[in-house]
């Protein structure tokens, strides 16, 4: 299901991509479009979060390893960002994607997505009850013993007990602390940080590290603060639901970066990406914090959510200040997506790409791309400095112009079924009408009105 979702990405950032930059409305590409710019930027880094959590998940799937809570985030959090992956896919591609066709690539995939959302345990189900549900206590370094030493009938069973309370006790105390420091050192890092700091690989791996440090901090003190509610824990879906939120962010923001450590220097303007994905991720983590801090179920929720509280936010307000990604970074991500660039090769990767002259709808368009954007360039030239093309990039400019007319066009069909063609056809709704105007006294609106 994970791997439905990286196809999906791949195919809307390299075919939709193109088709953005081959369409023109207004006699400008779509791509230069701020909403167009938006949803390609969100498809990217959605895309760069699942190429990532897909090759951490294989290796340590190749490692032997089956890691229950892991698989279920993969799941949950693939699927949904495949299918906002897609809803945008269609957004942009507009007509073309929904006339259904030899040249409609979306199509099929949008009608798949509701079964990878919905088998092998549906999402709503996944996201509120299974992850946090199967994993806050096996997933505690010092629960399940001492869980254990309650039902043991081993002379040592009170003083496991001991310890393992003792235990407890004090990783909640270090959880506390390290959310309340490194909350706040996170905090004026986050506020005193460049605009353009992304740019450099290392301080871009150090700040982020540090804050999904500071969010996994934040998210033990919750999982702690659970324990207080017992047994009720199980039936609270909300908070369940937005702990798995967080959690899910914080699997994938490591994701992303154990992706870039690999991949740095090797790929121009994976840096905006990366950067683009964290900053949507820790938002996300922090945002389901605070609704957590803020809805804390249980008899003893208001303590918990004012402990939780000062534990996450010490400093308020400003303790919460991820932002979401600037539109001039979305620009970015967005101009790498719909040109010709090392992050779209990335995205091609594993791409099916047929032979030239088979009809192959996704293969025209990237083949089409470096042409259309070529043609921009040279549009661009010519009214800038305000002379005629020369012969040369005239025939680049009529050649992007054919391009672009073939492949905005959509499959026509003369009929809509076989039956259709067959003379003296009459549509059902066609011949019913016939038969009631037949049978009705006034014939016209005019002698109904009369």
């Amino acid at each position: 299901l994970p791997a439905g979702s990286l196809g999906a990405a791949r195919v809307v950032t390299s075919a939709v991509g193109a088709y953005a930059r081959a369409r023109k409305q207004f006699r400008v590409p779509i791509a230069e479009f701020g909403g167009i710019q938006e949803a390609m930027a969100l498809s990217a880094s959605d895309g760069l979060m699942v190429v990532a959590s897909t090759d951490l998940m294989n290796a340590i799937v190749d490692n032997h390893e089956a890691p229950m809570v892991i698989s279920s985030i993969m799941k949950q959090n693939c699927t949904e960002r495949g299918r906002r992956i897609v809803e945008r896919g269609m957004d942009v591609a507009a007509g073309s994607a929904i006339c259904r066709g030899d040249k409609n690539y979306m199509a099929q995939g949008y009608m798949s997505i509701p079964v990878a959302i919905t088998v092998e345990g549906a999402n709503i189900m996944t996201r509120s009850f299974q992850i946090i549900g199967q994993g806050l206590t096996r997933c505690h370094p010092h629960m399940v013993e001492l869980i254990n030493s309650l039902s043991s009938n081993e002379p040592d069973a009170v003083q496991i007990f001991g310890k393992q309370l003792r235990a407890v006790i004090g990783h909640g105390a270090t959880n506390f602390f390290h959310s309340i420091t490194r909350g706040t050192a996170g905090s004026f890092s986050t506020a005193l940080r460049s605009k353009t700091a992304y740019k450099d690989g290392d301080k871009l791996l150090e700040h982020h590290e540090n804050q999904l440090l500071r969010l996994s901090a934040n998210f033990a003190v919750t999982a702690d603060l659970c324990f207080t509610l017992g047994g009720r824990l199980k039936f609270e879906e909300y908070l369940l639901g937005r702990l798995a939120d967080a959690m899910g962010s914080i699997f994938l923001g490591y994701s992303v970066l154990h992706h870039y450590s690999r991949k740095r220097g090797t790929i121009e303007g994976l840096e905006a990406v990366t950067e683009h994905a964290m900053l949507r991720l820790e938002h996300e983590a922090q945002q389901a914090l605070k609704e957590t801090a803020d809805n804390f179920p249980g008899s003893l929720g208001g303590v918990a959510g004012i402990v939780m509280k000062a534990a996450c936010f010490p400093l308020g307000s400003f303790t919460r200040n991820y932002p979401l990604p600037r539109d001039e970074l979305t620009r970015e991500v967005s101009r790498l997506v719909t040109t010709p660039s090392e992050i779209r090769d990335m995205f091609q990767e594993n791409l099916y790409m047929a032979p030239e002259g088979e009809q192959h709808q996704i293969a025209e368009l990237v083949r089409a791309l470096p042409v259309c954007v070529e043609a921009d360039k040279i549009t661009s030239a010519i009214r800038r400095e305000k002379r005629q093309p020369t012969q040369a990039e005239d025939d680049v400019l009529a050649h992007a112009d054919a391009l672009r007319d073939a492949l905005i066009q959509v499959d026509v069909y003369d009929y809509a079924t076989s039956a259709e063609a067959e003379d003296g056809y009459v549509r059902p709704a066609l011949a019913g009408t016939v038969d009631r105007l037949e049978a009705m006294e006034r014939k016209s609106f005019s002698e109904a009105t009369a």
